[in-house]
């Protein structure tokens, strides 16, 4: 018999309502919450983190392990999200931390490919620059 993935976990929730002073407190706990569980979509809370555009949270989960470049089912990455929802510091955070430029999704789209205009993109870019960061 298969075991199916949770629909969600506690911190997918968390991570969904931006709620960060939660989630340090279950990181916090002993044993702390798991950053490492998969939802029935194939993400991690640092994907729903990234969609959200919350980048202190996307920074909490990273540092607690959490898989920082998997993709969900659609084959996004937590950057495609932060990407394509529009959040550039978001996206900008997640490239700081290691995210791969490269990865594509199920449609053969880079995350920066998913910009919803041409300002995100611009900012993405111009803020990795400030960084130091090649694109």
């Amino acid at each position: 018999m298969t075991t199916k993935p949770p629909e969600q976990s506690v911190m997918h929730f968390v991570s969904s309502k931006n709620n960060l002073e939660l989630a340090r407190k279950l990181l916090d706990q002993k044993p702390p919450a798991s950053v490492r569980i998969r939802d029935m979509r194939g993400q991690y809370p640092l994907h729903r983190a990234a969609a959200v555009g919350s980048a202190p949270l996307v920074q909490l989960l990273v540092k607690h392990k959490s898989p920082l470049n998997a993709t969900d089912s659609a084959g996004y990455t937590a950057l495609h999200h932060a990407v394509a929802e529009g959040h550039g510091d978001t996206a900008v955070a997640l490239i700081k931390a290691g995210a791969e430029l490269d990865k594509r999704d199920m449609d053969g789209q880079l995350a920066l490919d998913l910009a919803p205009d041409k300002a995100v993109r611009k900012y993405i870019e111009r803020e990795c620059e400030n960084e130091g960061i090649d694109l």
